[in-house]
């Protein structure tokens, strides 16, 4: 490879500044060459902090930029798709935060966006290129459980800010789009199929009316997938599945630090206080450098990105059953195009 691509981030938001951009500064097929907020200032603050050389007082500017290859872009959910489809246009390749959008149908334009622009664009759940989701792959596809019968997932934490953008009906907020969506993609991954309908139960907030507590069950060809997700919960995640010869356990499935190792745990189910579990340990890796550079080399040779826009709508579908679920009370079936 001759070169890195040259990475533009639209916006100075949280996730962007405090994990994905140090992350993929650290890539060896990523560059973070310039950033733009809507106000030049921050933009300026932000880029002088992570030592990126170039700042822009609007999004526009940095789509016009001919030195930007590719674009992050972690803008409110109800963003995603507007400005991942000007970024295309501007013919700049984009990773998009997930969920990528708001409905499937938003989601499904730009499949014609990138078939008109020849860009790449994909969906960035960061967990998807891990060495410990990779390793459970890994062992499902070896058997090593046996065959993956059931999972159960739980993903919480607690914020009752009605400012906070994950509180905001109108952007996009809620347990379900946040962080259940994590949820659907690692049930989807892990049994490498898509269900055939879902059942759940969500609990809204009374004042903000997001989900603050949804339930739900996935009901797969090869099994069931059931999960809890929650934004006014003590913070916990945790993953089990389980098969008939055994069960693997991912400990911080999702939020992986990237200065400590992380463990997976494989359970022959012998003894319940815990002698039939082996540990494997992952060395301290930061998920989101992972990320930039399968990213980068998806653009760079010219193959599909880790998690490209089918896989997002395909997760979409899934979580608009769920919705639809949580006000008819009844089983749904997967709507897709």
């Amino acid at each position: 490879m001759s070169r890195k691509v040259r990475w533009g981030v639209l916006s100075t938001a949280n996730i962007g500044v405090r994990k994905v951009i140090p992350g993929m500064q650290q890539g060896e097929l990523t560059s973070v060459v310039a950033i733009a907020s809507r106000d030049l200032a921050r933009a300026r603050e932000k880029a002088a902090a992570l030592g990126i050389p170039t700042a822009y007082g609007s999004y526009e500017e940095l789509l016009a930029d001919p030195n930007v290859d590719a674009i992050y872009n972690p803008l409110p959910n109800n963003l995603h798709v507007p400005w991942t489809i000007k970024a295309a246009e501007a013919g700049k390749h984009v990773l998009c935060e997930k969920p990528i959008s708001l409905t499937v149908a938003e989601a499904e334009t730009l499949l014609a966006v990138r078939a008109r622009t020849g860009v790449k664009i994909g969906e960035a759940f960061m967990v998807r290129s891990h060495p410990q989701w990779l390793r459970l792959r890994a062992l499902l596809d070896e058997g090593h459980i046996g065959q993956l019968r059931s999972i159960f997932g739980f993903f919480s934490y607690f914020n009752i800010d009605p400012a906070n953008i994950r509180n905001r009906m109108d952007v996009g907020g809620g347990a379900l789009m946040d962080i259940g969506c994590y949820l659907v993609q690692a049930s989807r991954f892990a049994f490498a199929q898509e269900p055939t309908r879902v059942v759940a139960i969500l609990d809204r907030d009374p004042q903000m009316h997001t989900d603050r507590l949804t339930s739900a069950i996935l009901d797969f060809p090869g099994g069931q997938a059931v999960f809890t997700c929650s934004t006014q919960l003590v913070p916990y995640q945790r993953f089990h599945f389980l098969g008939a010869k055994g069960r693997i356990e991912l400990e911080i499935p999702v939020n992986t630090p990237p200065d400590r190792p992380t463990r997976l745990l494989v359970d022959s189910g012998s003894d319940l206080f815990g002698g039939g579990i082996t540990t494997e340990t992952f060395p301290a890796c930061d998920q989101y450098t992972l990320q930039g550079d399968a990213f980068s080399k998806a653009i760079l040779e010219d193959t599909e990105v880790p998690v490209p826009i089918e896989d997002a709508i395909r997760n979409m579908a899934v979580i608009e059953a769920i919705f639809r679920s949580g006000k008819t009370g009844q089983w749904e079936s997967l709507r897709r195009g």
